[in-house]
């Protein structure tokens, strides 16, 4: 790909974000670089093609970005996940942001730790307040809904934006991007009230969040990490999942 990347611009600029407001430190691999190196096992694009960074401190539990890039392929994708401790009812911040086939992509949301259908004080806590930037998100003309299947939305939340985008969709999504994470830094400086967390307590947060991770990036629920493990290898695959599932 030529030119400015809007998902790397995109992803680089909600990490840089989140590193200077909550003042977190990047954690480097034994050899002083990043977290993870992905080299590549797939034919048409040997040596490295991405890196896993680490980042802790600000509340979090790690702030986890990943990064792949082949333009023989035509892949140009950014992943970050904010996770905040398994004991918290804090949601999780993830956006994806990618560009491949010459389309872009990208997937927004807050990953709620308790049964929305069974807690409706903490809903209306932790995610009415986000309904009008959802609506505005969801209308930007040039986005169509990506092609996920249903356990997929239902590990996720109702408020989750996931969609192809023409690169000026893509281009105006920054609001909303800005929206969610207004919201969530919010929540994470406030904490929930434990008012809306009516018999709720760290031990079952905990494990629902273990239960919630391992279903969020099973590749048998996210068929995107089959084709992740075909480009990077399945150690370095299974590397990377075990950094996203950890729990803590």
């Amino acid at each position: 790909m030529s030119g400015i990347s809007l998902p790397k611009s995109l992803a680089d600029k909600t990490r840089d974000r989140l590193v200077s407001e909550l003042g977190l430190s990047e954690q480097l691999s034994a050899q002083g670089g990043p977290w993870m190196t992905l080299e590549s096992h797939a034919p048409m694009a040997q040596g490295p093609v991405g890196e896993v960074r680490r980042y802790t401190g600000g509340g979090l539990l790690h702030l986890v970005t990943c990064a792949i890039v082949v333009p023989q392929i035509g892949l140009d994708s950014h992943m970050l996940f904010a996770f905040t401790p398994s004991e918290t009812a804090v949601p999780h911040f993830t956006l994806d942001s990618v560009g491949a086939g010459g389309h872009c992509a990208f997937h927004l949301d807050l990953i709620p730790r308790l049964d929305l259908g069974a807690n409706l004080a903490y809903m209306d806590e932790v995610f009415t307040p986000l309904t009008e930037a959802c609506k505005a998100g969801r209308s930007i003309e040039g986005l169509s809904a990506a092609q996920l299947d249903p356990r997929q939305y239902a590990v996720m939340s109702p408020w989750m934006l996931a969609h192809r985008a023409t690169p000026e969709a893509f281009a105006n999504i920054d609001d909303t991007v800005t929206a969610y994470l207004n919201h969530w830094l919010g929540l994470l400086n406030s904490g929930i009230d434990s008012a809306v967390l009516d018999d709720v307590d760290s031990e079952l947060l905990a494990r629902r969040d273990a239960r919630n991770k391992a279903i969020i990036f099973d590749p048998a629920v996210d068929k995107v990490w089959n084709q992740i493990g075909g480009l990077i290898g399945e150690e370095s695959s299974l590397a990377l999942r075990k950094l996203l599932t950890m729990c803590g």
